[in-house]
């Protein structure tokens, strides 16, 4: 069996960046409360637990004057501001980019623009986000939740950054038709892309991609996405045990990627399995 890893792959800037000020962190206060899962990997949330992390999923969980950490996928304007009001310290690991999605998605709405969000709407990112502007502001999975017949007059369209430009770009198409001004912003991260760029390569040299990342994953889930697409057989797996020996005894090639939240040592870990067997 021939292994070939995607690159790149694996942790992006902005889940490394906000992993780093939460261990900084933990490092300072000892204890410290996260809003919501910190990172989409149950086994690197495991390890900050076990360095004094606490998740819970309402800032009414939070005990008074307490450290909290705010995620990469950030939070709505409004939690933001309880949470500053009740904590002593608030470390906020809102990724670069996430924050510009929600400064643009600002930024249309006081222009007049209805905001439409292109992404998941269960996903903490784009809930963040739609905190940010008001209740007209909608959420599109894809191109055939959009209804040419009806006549709009301003639209501002951006998205979850990790989508893909393609599902963008068909869904801007489609609000063209009858609207009188269409503003676009592709807000799909640098990071997401170059990892959808890379499993795209790696699909054309291999028989089938290991893919590692959590089940909550929208990056990773995209990955898989992908690679199926291109008929490239895809094994999404959480952790070294899911491994299916049957599945890789099929292959002679083998290709491995990993979701944007897919800490380097659990990388590390997978391959080196790969590598034994």
């Amino acid at each position: 069996m021939n292994l070939v890893v995607a690159s790149p792959t694996g942790m992006c800037f902005g889940v490394r960046r906000a992993t780093r000020q939460l261990e900084g962190a933990l490092s300072e206060y000892g204890s410290i409360f996260a809003l919501g899962s910190p990172i989409h990997n149950p086994q690197e949330v495991e390890r900050l637990v076990g360095m004094g992390l606490e998740v819970v999923e309402d800032i009414s969980q939070i005990p008074e004057s307490s450290v909290a950490f705010i995620r990469a996928h950030g939070v709505s304007r409004a939690e933001l501001e309880k949470a500053e009001r009740k904590c002593r310290v608030v470390v906020d690991g809102t990724c670069p980019y996430v924050r510009n999605v929600q400064r643009k998605a600002e930024r249309l709405e006081e222009e007049g623009y209805k905001v439409v969000i292109v992404g998941d709407s269960d996903h903490p990112e784009v809930r963040g986000i739609l905190g940010h502007v008001g209740s007209g502001a909608v959420v599109i999975n894809g191109e055939d939740e959009v209804k040419p017949e009806e006549r709009r007059s301003k639209i501002g369209i951006l998205c979850q950054t990790t989508q893909r430009e393609e599902t963008l770009a068909l869904v801007a198409s489609k609000f063209i038709i009858n609207t009188d001004e269409v503003r676009v912003y592709n807000t799909v991260c640098e990071a997401a892309i170059e990892s959808q760029s890379s499993i795209k390569r790696l699909a054309a040299s291999v028989d089938g991609i290991v893919i590692i990342g959590g089940r909550n994953s929208a990056n990773t889930r995209e990955l898989v996405k992908i690679s199926e697409s291109l008929g490239v057989p895809a094994m999404w797996i959480e952790k070294s045990e899911e491994l299916n020996r049957g599945w890789l005894r099929e292959r002679r090639t083998i290709g491995v990627a990993a979701g944007g939240s897919t800490p380097d040592w659990l990388l590390k870990k997978i391959v080196s399995k790969l590598k034994r067997l």
